[in-house]
């Protein structure tokens, strides 16, 4: 009987020991800060007030939207703590698992770059709380004239090694009046990795309220010619928008089975 409780016990304690070797912790990111040590500028602290807030919108988890398209509709999902993202269509998908951008097109019928697009439209989108970012620098910039107008901005520079253009710039320009974010040049680097002085513009003007922020309905790409803003160009709309608090299930912006890790397409 003794012999039997020692190997019972034996047994138990090889057991915990082998369960506690397998149990693996998820750790979930912790909440984002309600306040930040991050010097705004007081203008662009304005700007966020306008849009519904800093604190708001930190405090949302999960977006989703939609882009309908000529021939083709994309829902937009994205963690916002994370900044984990996938893009569905009914003819493939893409995403990136926070590490690794995949794509899942067994048809070849997408033809872009999914490193360079999987999370495009999302920093369009979510100007200006995306500004907030870690790793930015804020300056000054000439007020933009448009119309009889004019527009203060805030000049935006990145860290080097933040993201995957950091030379690139940006220029967010508001209405002096009510704060909201009217305008927004910037340049491309991507595939140069060159300082470029070609600033594309897009305005913002046509707004709705999602949650207590103030977020794009639809943004509209203009002709230019060197710092002078001529005609609309092209117009992207955002449809069925969501912001939850709450994150998608584990692995959810995984690489799906049958799709791929990509690297950046060559530029020449």
């Amino acid at each position: 009987m003794r012999k039997l409780s020692i190997l019972l016990l034996a047994f138990i304690a090889f057991a915990c020991k082998n369960n506690s070797q397998k149990e693996v912790v998820h750790e979930e990111p912790q909440p984002q800060e309600a306040t930040s040590t991050i010097n705004y500028p007081e203008a662009l602290k304005n700007v966020f007030t306008a849009h519904g807030g800093l604190k708001n919108w930190k405090s949302q988890r999960t977006l989703t939207y939609e882009m309908p398209k000529p021939k083709l509709k994309e829902l937009h999902i994205i963690d916002l703590w994370t900044r984990k993202d996938r893009v569905d269509t009914e003819k493939f998908s893409m995403g990136s698992n926070g590490e690794k951008v995949w794509l899942l097109d067994a048809a070849e019928n997408y033809k872009g770059d999914a490193v360079f697009y999987h999370n495009l439209m999302f920093y369009f989108y979510a100007m200006p709380f995306v500004l907030a970012d870690d790793g930015i620098h804020y300056g000054e910039t000439e007020a933009l004239e448009y119309d009889g107008k004019s527009y203060p901005g805030i000049r935006i520079y990145y860290d080097s090694g933040v993201g995957t253009s950091p030379k690139d710039e940006y220029f967010i320009h508001f209405d002096a009046e009510t704060h909201k974010m009217a305008w927004l040049g910037y340049t491309v680097t991507y595939r140069t990795g060159e300082i470029s002085d070609n600033v594309k513009w897009i305005r913002y003007d046509d707004w709705q309220e999602i949650d207590g922020l103030t977020l794009p309905k639809a943004i509209t790409w203009y002709n230019y010619e060197g710092t002078k803003i001529l005609d609309a160009r092209s117009t992207v709309n955002f449809e069925n928008v969501t912001l939850t608090k709450t994150a998608k299930p584990e692995g959810y912006y995984a690489k799906p089975e049958g799709g791929n890790f990509v690297e950046a397409k060559n530029s020449n």
